[in-house]
Formats: structure tokens, sequence, C-alpha cells
């Protein structure tokens, strides 16, 4: 059966939700997305401030990137089922930049990266995208999940080191193998057990919101029997709550120079996750998203974002799913779903700092074991020439870093096409 939004009008720049409230929104569909909006909240509470936390940053900017990337990419997006907000896949390039140039700078980054994200769309180029090959998003989404799983290891363990932890990942490792002796088992059984109990909430209770749960009960269990490791609170102090008053970053031409390289990093992934989050949604409902204004509105949130204090934004495919499991209709479900967080943050942004930094850690780890596409992983290496555009790709991202494993991936592939015509590619 046809549909309104359909291939059609893929290219075209207008908003989801315009054409949605054009054809009608009944009261159905209101209490369908706002069902969808508050189980998409419960599922991005902790994953926002985890993935803060591991990318150097208080739980809050996570938070703020949720509230306003969330609403922003749903009000504007051209996807129906779009979640905007912070990612597992940016930590570690937002950690290396706050690192290197501080926040100052990582805001100008995200700025930029939003600025060129919004140009991509306004010339119509979402469609290049979709010429990335499969191997490559296998092989990079892999990398960084382990990547993400490297940089948890110091809060799972409550190991200490000398100095500032490494960012390539052998340098990382040795590292934290000579902390070992700072190692915390009750800090480490604390990270691993939350970790089981949403595996273990996934397997028998799918419905239930895992995440949250496992890092309540590990709080409320750590505050009431004083078990000895490092909290929110107290890395980071109190948690304001509500949202910043908006602010320019202090841009000059000098750091805006200096930023260019990292804001094209953080653009091409941006554009990259957010329409393959896209295309995942359009494969669970039968519908086409508009890439074009898909990435008119990443960019416009990434801006926002960095007015309001927060990180990169950008389409999410966990809560993404979750939101289209959970009954979602139309883009108000997201909108929703930052306004439910915006709540949080108004009435009971105290509670995070009772939180413990390795059960955050937990999460994170499920989210690197999520992020492997195991079985497309597998099934790329049976053959040798997507095998190895794959390997490529997995191991410069690993072991140098985002960029170059994904554009060594892409000019391998495309060396291999040429030669042998037979690469598949992922239809974003």
């Amino acid at each position: 059966m046809a549909m309104t939004d359909g291939a059609a009008t893929a290219h075209r720049l207008l908003p989801k939700l315009v054409t949605i409230l054009h054809e009608g929104y009944g009261l159905d569909a209101l209490r369908k997305d706002a069902f969808a909006g508050l189980t998409v909240a419960v599922v991005a509470l902790p994953l926002s401030m985890a993935i803060a936390v591991a990318s150097g940053v208080s739980p809050e900017r996570g938070l703020y990137t949720a509230i306003i990337g969330g609403f922003l990419v749903s009000l504007l997006g051209g996807s129906r089922f779009q979640i905007g907000g912070p990612a597992g896949a940016f930590i570690v390039l937002v950690a290396g930049t706050v690192a290197k140039y501080g926040m100052e700078g990582l805001l100008v980054t995200v700025l930029l990266s939003g600025l060129m994200l919004s140009v991509l769309g306004l010339m119509r180029l979402g469609q290049l995208v979709r010429f990335v090959p499969h191997a490559v998003t296998v092989g990079f989404t892999g990398g960084i999940a382990v990547t993400i799983l490297a940089s948890q290891l110091k809060d799972l363990g409550g190991l200490s080191l000398k100095g500032a932890e490494p960012g390539a990942l052998v340098e990382k490792l040795a590292a934290l193998a000579g902390a070992l002796s700072s190692f915390s088992l009750a800090t480490f059984a604390t990270g691993v057990g939350v970790a089981a109990v949403i595996f273990a909430l996934r397997r028998f209770r799918p419905s239930w919101p895992g995440m949250l749960i496992a890092v309540a009960l590990a709080s409320v269990a750590v505050f009431l029997l004083h078990v000895p490791v490092e909290t929110v609170g107290g890395r980071f102090g109190a948690i304001s709550g509500g949202l910043p008053p908006p602010r320019a970053p202090q841009m000059s031409p000098a750091l805006v120079l200096q930023m260019l390289p990292s804001a094209l990093t953080f653009t091409l992934l941006g554009a990259v996750e957010s329409l393959l989050s896209a295309k995942v949604a359009d494969g669970m409902t039968g519908r086409r998203h508009r890439y074009n204004m898909e990435l008119i509105a990443q960019g416009v949130a990434n801006v926002a974002s960095a007015i309001f204090g927060g990180l990169s934004v950008t389409g999410t495919i966990a809560r993404t799913a979750t939101n289209i499991r959970a009954g979602a209709r139309t883009p108000l479900a997201g909108m929703l779903h930052a306004a439910a967080l915006l709540l949080f943050m108004l009435f009971a942004a105290p509670l995070v700092g009772f939180v413990p930094l390795s059960a955050l850690a937990g999460v994170l780890i499920v989210v690197s074991w999520n992020m492997v596409e195991k079985t497309e992983f597998l099934r790329a290496l049976r053959d040798w020439r997507t095998g190895s555009v794959l390997a490529v790709t997995f191991a410069l991202t690993a072991l140098h870093d985002l960029s170059a494993g994904f554009v060594a991936g892409c000019l391998l592939a495309s060396v291999l096409s040429v030669l042998h015509r037979g690469i598949p590619h992922e239809e974003l």
C-alpha cells in the first residue's frame, strides 16, 4: 500500500510534523504518543547521563542535550519516529575534544558541526550518505563499541591513575593495567551488577525500563548500605535543576579554524548515525524519512545544544526503536520525551548525585555490547572483500581514530568495488 510520505517525498525540505498535522491529529494518537514519549524518557534518562560522564563532562549536560536535541529533532525532522539526543558513538570524540580544547572548544565544535549539517541538508546532499558501504558501517560501529567499553574500565573498576587517562586504546589499556593495585571490588560489583540486571530484565521482562531500574537499585543499595564507591555527586558536586540560560560560545577566527577539523569529524559521524537511525525506523514501520530535512533538523538541534551548553546531538537507534515499539504515531512523541526529561530536571535533579559512577559504566557496557552488529559482522567476514573492508575499518577506528577508520574503509571499499564490482552498500 502506498504511503503519503514515501519515496516520492523523501527529498522534500518539509518537517514531517507539518505533514502529519495537515493530515489531521486526534486524541487517540496523542495518547499513544504520550505513552511512547514517557517510555523513551525513562530509557533516555540514565543513558544520557552515562554518555555525558563517559565523555568527561557533568551528567546534566547529557540531559540538556536530550531535552534540546530531542525536542528540535522531532519538531523539525524528516522522520516520524526519530529520537535525537547524545549518542554513545560520540563519546570518544567529545572526550578527546574536551580534554584538548576544554568545554568552550567543544561548544564551538558542536555549533560548527550543526551549521555544516544544516548546509548539507539545504544543498540536498543527504542522499550521498546512502552510498556508505555496509561493511564500513558494521566495522565502524564495532570499533566505536570497543572504544566505549575501554573508556569505562577505569570507572568500572574504581581505578586511580597517576596522570590523565590516555586516549589511544593500547596506551589506555597499558595505563589501566598499571593501576590494577587500586582496583575496588565493591565498585566493580556495582557496575557488573547493573549490567547483569539490565541483561536479565531485557531477557525476562523486555517491556520494563531495565536501565532505569538497574541504576535506581544500585543507587539505593549504595546509599543504604554505605558502600564505598564514588558517586556522581562525589565527582561533580550538586546537579542544578532546569536548563541554563542560553549563551553563544565565545568564538574567534583563530578558534574556529582550530576546531574545523574536529567539526568535520562530528558532522560526518552525525550525518551517518542520524540517517542510519532513520533508516532503521523506516525498516520497522514501512515509512520513508526525508533525509535532507533530517540533516537540517540535526543541524539546528546541534546549534541549539551548543547555545544551551549541551553535547553533540544525533539520531539514536536504540531510543528510536524504543519509541516505535512503545506505539509512537508522530514526532510529538519525541517532543513529549524531551518535556518529560525537562520535568525531571526541574523537580528531581538532586537525585542524580546519588548515582554510582560504576553504575553508569555498567549501562555503557550494555550499550557497547548492543552496538556491535554481531550477525552482520560474521556475515561480512565470509567474503574476503567485505571482510577486508570491515577489518580495516574496525581496526583503525578502535586503534587510531574514527575519521581514519571511516575514510580508510570507504577508500578500500571503492577500490575493491572498481576492481571486483561487488561491495554491498547500506542504503540509508
